[in-house]
């Protein structure tokens, strides 16, 4: 069987599967505040993650789903997504481009960010199953980066 060149295994075992989930905003994702599980569930922590971006940028649904809400909440606007793997992403404070009941796919705009979640502007990114809050940013980061010796001097194994 012959050596694959490095890049070509990196390639493919990075590649994003199609059912996988992407940014919530358009690149670059500075991470300003990561997941911070709470040890119960009223306890402390950071149900989510803070990107940072200008205000007024574009909210991408991170995956395929189904608005569930787009609205107010106390004194934040947000928008919250239904996936079909049982999973829910939030996105605040978002002024909502998109209605409950409206399906979204991957990519698609579903608000612009508002001021007035972090110090600088910033996105609040969170995602749960039923009651348990999730890191969301283990939807985009995914797998473990491994590298392949290349030795071309080899003779292809089984040979």
């Amino acid at each position: 069987m012959p050596l694959l060149p490095t890049a070509l295994v990196l390639t493919t075992l990075l590649a994003p599967s199609p059912a996988r989930f992407s940014w919530p905003l358009p690149p670059p994702h500075p991470v300003v505040r990561s997941f911070d599980a709470p040890a119960s569930p009223f306890g402390p922590g950071h149900r989510g993650a803070d990107l940072s971006a200008a205000p007024g940028s574009p909210v991408l649904a991170a995956g395929d789903g189904v608005v569930v809400y787009a609205g107010a909440v106390a004194a934040r606007t947000l928008v919250s997504l239904q996936h079909a793997n049982g999973l829910r992403t939030t996105y605040e404070p978002v002024t909502p481009a998109v209605v409950a009941g409206r399906p979204v796919r991957r990519g698609d705009v579903i608000g612009h960010l508002q001021e007035g979640h972090c110090a600088s502007p910033c996105l609040h990114w969170g995602v749960r199953r039923g009651d348990e809050y999730l890191n969301p940013l283990r939807l985009v980061l995914w797998g473990r980066i491994r590298l392949l010796p290349l030795n071309p001097a080899a003779p292809p194994r089984g040979s």
